[in-house]
C-alpha cells in the first residue's frame, strides 16, 4: 500500500519542504560513491549517524540533526522523499514556511529520543529522514484527517490506484510501525519502527497548537477534515487499453 499523491495542492509555494528534499537528496549524492567503499560508509556513518550508546556515553548529540539528512541507499531516498512531498506542501502551507521547518526539525529529534528510549546502548547506526516526516504524517493526521489520498495496491499482478481518507492510511501505516517496534530488537539493526512512531506522536502533539488556534473540531466542520483549498482532480488516462 504505496501513496503516490494526494487531492489537495496547497495555496503557495512550499519552499522549505522543496529545499528539504533538495537538501536530503543533494547531501545523498555527495557521498553516495563511498558505498562502493565498506569500510569508508561505515567511518562515515560513525561521523554522522545517529548512534544511542553515543549519547548515552554523552557525545554526538549534534548526530540527532544530522543523520536525518543522511540515507542508506537509492530506494531509502525515493521513499522518504516521496511521503515528505506528499504529505510536506499543505502541512508547511497552514504553519507557515519558519515554523514548519521548525517543526520538521523537532519532530526529527523527538524520533530519535524515541529510538534511543528504547536501545540506549545500542551501537547500530541510524540514518534517515523518516522520523521527521513522520511528524509531518501525524499533523497531516490531525490537521486533515479525511484529505483524499491516493494508494498503489501491489498485489502479486493485481495492480490498481485507489483514493482513501488520509486518516485510513495514516493510521494503517502507524499501527504497522508501532507492532513492527513490538517485535524487532532495535539492538541488531533494520527499519527503525520506534523512531517511525515516536516522529508520528511528536508530529500530531506539535500541531495541536496549530490546530486549536485554527478552530479545533471548528477546524474540521469548516473545511470538512480537507486543506481549505479546491480538491485536484485527476483524468483519466486516454491510453487505450489492450485486452488480453
Amino acid at each position: 500500500m504505496l501513496p503516490i499523491r494526494d487531492h489537495n495542492p496547497s495555496g503557495r509555494m512550499p519552499f522549505v519542504t522543496y529545499g528539504l528534499m533538495a537538501a536530503n537528496i543533494l547531501i545523498f549524492l555527495s557521498y553516495v560513491e563511498l558505498f562502493t567503499d565498506d569500510r569508508a560508509i561505515n567511518a562515515f556513518f560513525i561521523n554522522w549517524a545517529f548512534i544511542p550508546a553515543r549519547i548515552t556515553a554523552g557525545e554526538g548529540y549534534y548526530s540527532l540533526l544530522t543523520s536525518m539528512f543522511l540515507h542508506g541507499g537509492w530506494m531509502h531516498l525515493a521513499g522518504n522523499m516521496l511521503f515528505l512531498f506528499i504529505f510536506g506542501d499543505n502541512i508547511e502551507d497552514e504553519m507557515g514556511h519558519l515554523p514548519y521547518l521548525g517543526f520538521y526539525l523537532l519532530s526529527g529529534v523527538a524520533a530519535g529520543l524515541a529510538q534511543y528510549a528504547f536501545a540506549p546502548i545500542s551501537g547500530v547506526p541510524t540514518v534517515g529522514a523518516s522520523g521527521a516526516i513522520a511528524g509531518v504524517m501525524g499533523g497531516y493526521l490531525l490537521l486533515f484527517p479525511k484529505a483524499k489520498v491516493d494508494i498503489l495496491i501491489i498485489l502479486i499482478v493485481f495492480f490498481r490506484i485507489f483514493p482513501i481518507p488520509a486518516w485510513v492510511m495514516l493510521m494503517v501505516w502507524f499501527a504497522m510501525q508501532f507492532v513492527g517496534g513490538i517485535g524487532s530488537n532495535p539492538d541488531t539493526g533494520g527499519v527503525a519502527y520506534w523512531a517511525h512512531a515516536g516522529g508520528f506522536v511528536a508530529g500530531l502533539l506539535l500541531a495541536v497548537p496549530l490546530w486549536l488556534r485554527l478552530g479545533g473540531i471548528g477546524f474540521w466542520t469548516l473545511t470538512d477534515g480537507h486543506p481549505p483549498h479546491p480538491e485536484a482532480h485527476y483524468a483519466r488516462s486516454r491510453i487505450p487499453k489492450v485486452r488480453r
